[in-house]
């Protein structure tokens, strides 16, 4: 519960825990635009190693770490290859195209995984074709906001073709500690198929704010110059990376507590009638359900839920997805159940 409420519209709604407060409230800062935050340094530090990569930075949100990363990889003009409904092409308003000048060559996807044949096929094989685009880059993410994740075996097949081809690829790693939490893997194994990779802690792990991204030595130091020109450039944000620490260190430990919840939100919300549970699409801590013959609609179902301190989404496409996270508890999965039941 948060601030009396029950929430299941995200993982994103998750608040800092006392122990983050205290250590945002005791954190050494400095200006990091000169490097003197010992705070930031740490947390880039700490992720760098984590992921197995040569360094980090710190970033404010996940859309930035993402575009700050075509924007790295990619000149204007650039193609790159990613699945037809991924967050940078669904959830990042355009910003491929303002920021970076990149050109996007969506393939289609079936669960989030675009066929090995298609990838090669995409990619352009003639560099000296004046006519043509250059493919610059590769990109998808692990595990998506369909709650679905990229098995281990197909990161290494996308790896493969990337190296024939002698191309990076970018992770979109947003909810990668939920996906390593999975597989039952530790993050660097699925580092180690990226060349770049975005890590969101303000999603399931608690932080109020932040990402980072992580790299070689070369690639962050040109992309530090390049979260300047985005305006990313932050002062004493050590109050903020103190938060970030604690994700990282702390939080991963927990996940499969929201997973276990989430299992158990499908089984209670297979009692209600009504209700078309998607239960295989139940991999992280996000359940997945249609409105089937329920007395309510989507808008009234929100209303209904708001009425009684519980907070949902909509329907997106005619589907309504519910997420657990530190601050949703058996408990309270019982409550909304009872509620769903109520109002039939």
């Amino acid at each position: 519960m948060i601030n009396g409420k029950i929430d299941l519209r995200s993982d994103t709604v998750t608040i800092p825990t006392e122990e983050m407060r205290m250590a945002m409230f005791q954190a050494v800062v400095g200006d990091d635009v000169y490097g003197d935050d010992a705070t930031v340094n740490e947390l880039e530090r700490l992720a760098a190693d984590m992921f197995g990569k040569e360094a980090g930075l710190f970033l404010p949100t996940g859309t930035m770490s993402n575009q700050l990363a075509l924007f790295t990889h990619v000149q204007r003009g650039e193609e790159v290859i990613l699945p037809d409904n991924c967050h940078i092409i669904a959830h990042e308003a355009g910003s491929s195209a303002i920021i970076a000048g990149a050109q996007l060559r969506s393939i289609p996807s079936k669960n989030g995984e675009m066929s090995f044949d298609l990838v090669e096929h995409y990619i352009r094989k003639d560099p000296d074709d004046i006519h043509q685009p250059k493919t610059a880059l590769i990109t998808y993410e692990n595990a998506d906001s369909d709650g679905l994740v990229r098995s281990l075996e197909y990161m290494k097949g996308i790896k493969a073709i990337a190296e024939k081809y002698d191309l990076p690829i970018h992770l979109d790693g947003a909810r990668i500690f939920n996906a390593a939490t999975y597989l039952g893997v530790d993050v660097k194994e699925m580092a180690h198929y990226a060349d770049t990779i975005s890590v969101c802690m303000s999603k399931g792990l608690c932080a109020p704010v932040g990402s980072v991204l992580v790299g070689s030595k070369d690639f962050i130091a040109l992309a530090r110059r390049k979260r300047k020109i985005l305006g990313g450039g932050m002062r004493q944000v050590g109050i903020l990376a103190a938060a970030g620490i604690l994700a990282l260190q702390e939080m991963p430990k927990r996940l499969q507590e929201d997973h276990d919840n989430a299992k158990y939100l499908v089984t209670r919300l297979k009692e209600v009638k009504g209700l078309e549970v998607y239960e295989d699409r139940q991999q992280i801590s996000m359940v997945f359900f249609r409105l089937k013959g329920y007395p309510l609609d989507s808008a009234a179902l929100v209303r209904y839920m708001a009425e009684h301190d519980v907070r949902i989404n909509g329907e997106d496409n005619g589907m309504m997805r519910f997420v657990t996270h530190r601050y949703v508890s058996k408990e309270e999965i019982d409550q909304v159940v009872k509620l769903l039941k109520d109002a039939q």
